[in-house]
């Protein structure tokens, strides 16, 4: 464990409070949404700036600036995931999302998900549970809002169960902690949508990666990032080979 995968845990668990006292005073949603992430992005910019002052950061509400192309170091940052489930009385599906890229590598990262008490850091990357031997179907966990179009006909190669959900960590989480199999997107995502979930399952010893089993990049000219498939090792040779076959689309 390093000083910046505490520094990672710290940032991520403190923006969730902040978020938490927001969220308890109510009004508006749309109101609420927009006070979220202006107030957790200007919280974690801010102490980047203080206690990183030589690394570059890439934030969902933030300026993308080009120089962090040049940079060793890039913290990606999602200030609130789930900004519309944090805006909905009772959803716990929203999260906080602090990386750390160096050269080519996540290094350091943590899922806040302040609603459930919780933070899975890669200070001390949980412990996920063994696969279930059962002949069940498996459980895919996929975006409540946009179901990749690909997972009707991926039915037709293997058993599996869609279980909705709103932020990417959160969906992350929940096969972390084997309450899922495998977190299945396709579609509308960015670096900042999965390095802090990819870091933290990566260091838990899932497997992380895009639906056709090339690597995820981070710190690219264009941030977006549209797919990815979390799980355990034993099951994605079967799952990307499914997945493939459901026409799921191509990196590019």
């Amino acid at each position: 464990m390093t000083d910046d995968d505490r520094l990672a845990a710290e940032l991520a668990e403190q923006a969730g409070k902040l978020l938490l006292d927001l969220r308890a005073e109510g009004g508006d949603p749309g109101d609420l949404r927009k006070k979220g992430d202006r107030l957790s992005h200007e919280f974690l910019a801010a102490e980047l700036a203080a206690r990183r002052p030589g690394d570059a950061v890439l934030s969902e509400e933030g300026r993308d600036d080009m120089a962090r192309l040049a940079a060793g170091r890039v913290w990606i940052v999602d200030p609130l995931d789930g900004t519309r489930e944090f805006g909905e009385p009772g959803r716990t599906d929203w999260a906080v999302h602090v990386a750390l890229w160096e050269r080519g590598a996540l290094t350091a990262g943590a899922v806040a998900l302040p609603a459930q008490g919780q933070v899975l850091a890669t200070t001390a990357p949980p412990v996920v549970p063994a696969v279930n031997g059962s002949e069940g179907p498996l459980r895919v966990v996929v975006s409540r809002t946009r179901p990749p179009a690909f997972l009707e006909r991926l039915s037709q190669e293997m058993s599996v169960t869609l279980v909705p959900l709103g932020s990417a960590g959160a969906k992350a989480a929940v096969v972390m902690r084997g309450e899922a199999d495998a977190y299945i997107h396709a579609g509308g995502q960015y670096e900042w949508d999965s390095a802090a979930p990819a870091a933290v399952a990566l260091a838990a010893g899932l497997h992380a990666s895009r639906l056709d089993g090339s690597a995820l990049r981070y710190n690219q000219p264009d941030p977006v990032l549209p797919d990815i498939l979390i799980c355990p090792v034993v099951l994605a040779e079967s799952l990307l080979e499914a997945i493939g076959a459901a026409g799921a689309p191509r990196s590019q």
